[in-house]
C-alpha cells in the first residue's frame, strides 16, 4: 500500500529522526528527513512529498507553523503531528492547522506506522495520494486551480491540457501508453480523439518551453513520457 510513497520526516532529534528514517523505508515508504522546520519546507517545495510527520517542538520553524504553510498549497496532504505535549489546547491547535492526526511520546514505531498507514488508507483511493500540486523542474503545477505557474509567471490551463498534465505529472520518468491517455482522458481512442490528443500535447509542449529541462517526449510506438532532461 505504501509502495513508492514519499514521507516527509521533520524530527529535531537526530537519533530520533534516524530511527524513524530507517524503519519507514524497510517498510517501503521513500523518506525525506528534515532536522528543522525550515529545512522541512524546503524539502517539500522540491520534492513530490506525498505525506508528512511533524514533530511539533523544532528549531527555525515549529510544527505548526510548517503544517499552516504547506495547507496553503495542498488541503489533503496527510500531516500526523508527534509531540511530547499532552495539553489539550496543544492538541486542539494541532488539528486546527490540519493534523490528520496526532501521536503523543514516547510511542512504538509500530504504533506510528499503524496510525500512519491508516490515515494515508483514508486519504488515498488506491494507495498513491491525489496530488493536485506538483513540482516539476521551475514549474508548479497547481491541478485544483489549472494553473502552470514559473517564477511570477502563471497561466491558466483548460480543463483538458490540466487533466492530461496531471496524467504526465503522476507518472513523471515514466512511458504513458498513448491509448491509455486517450481512455482516461478522452475516453475515446478514435482517429479524431489522437489528432485532438496530439494538439494538446503540442499546446503543453509550448508551455514548458520556460524551463528547457521539462519535455514531453515521444516513445516511439507507445506513447509519451513527461521527464527532467539535463542541459
Amino acid at each position: 500500500m505504501n509502495l513508492g510513497i514519499k514521507l516527509l520526516v521533520a524530527e529535531d532529534d537526530p537519533n530520533m529522526g534516524m530511527i524513524l528514517k530507517t524503519y519507514l523505508m524497510q517498510k517501503g515508504y521513500t523518506v525525506f528527513l528534515a532536522p528543522n522546520g525550515q529545512e522541512a519546507l524546503n524539502i517539500y517545495a522540491h520534492d513530490d512529498i506525498d505525506a508528512c510527520v511533524l514533530d511539533v517542538m523544532m528549531p527555525q520553524k515549529d510544527g505548526f507553523s510548517v503544517a499552516q504553510e504547506i495547507r496553503r498549497t495542498d488541503k489533503r496532504i496527510p500531516i500526523i503531528f508527534l509531540t511530547a505535549k499532552v495539553m489539550e489546547e496543544d492538541v486542539l491547535k494541532g488539528f486546527e492547522v490540519g493534523a490528520d492526526d496526532y501521536i503523543t511520546k514516547p510511542f512504538t514505531m509500530e504504533v506510528l506506522l499503524a496510525r500512519l498507514n491508516a490515515t494515508i488508507r483514508r486519504s488515498f483511493d488506491d494507495g498513491k495520494p491525489e496530488k493536485n500540486i506538483f513540482h516539476m523542474g521551475k514549474f508548479v503545477f497547481d491541478y485544483g486551480h489549472r494553473s502552470l505557474t514559473i517564477g511570477t509567471n502563471t497561466r491558466t490551463l483548460t480543463s483538458r491540457e490540466a487533466d492530461l498534465l496531471r496524467l504526465f505529472t503522476i507518472n513523471f520518468n515514466q512511458v504513458v501508453e498513448r491509448n491509455s491517455a486517450l481512455q482516461k482522458i478522452w475516453k475515446d481512442d478514435s482517429f479524431f480523439a489522437a489528432r485532438s490528443m496530439d494538439v494538446y500535447i503540442t499546446r503543453l509542449r509550448g508551455y514548458l518551453k520556460a524551463d528547457p529541462t521539462i519535455q514531453i517526449i515521444n516513445i516511439h510506438g507507445v506513447g509519451f513520457k513527461l521527464t527532467q532532461v539535463h542541459e
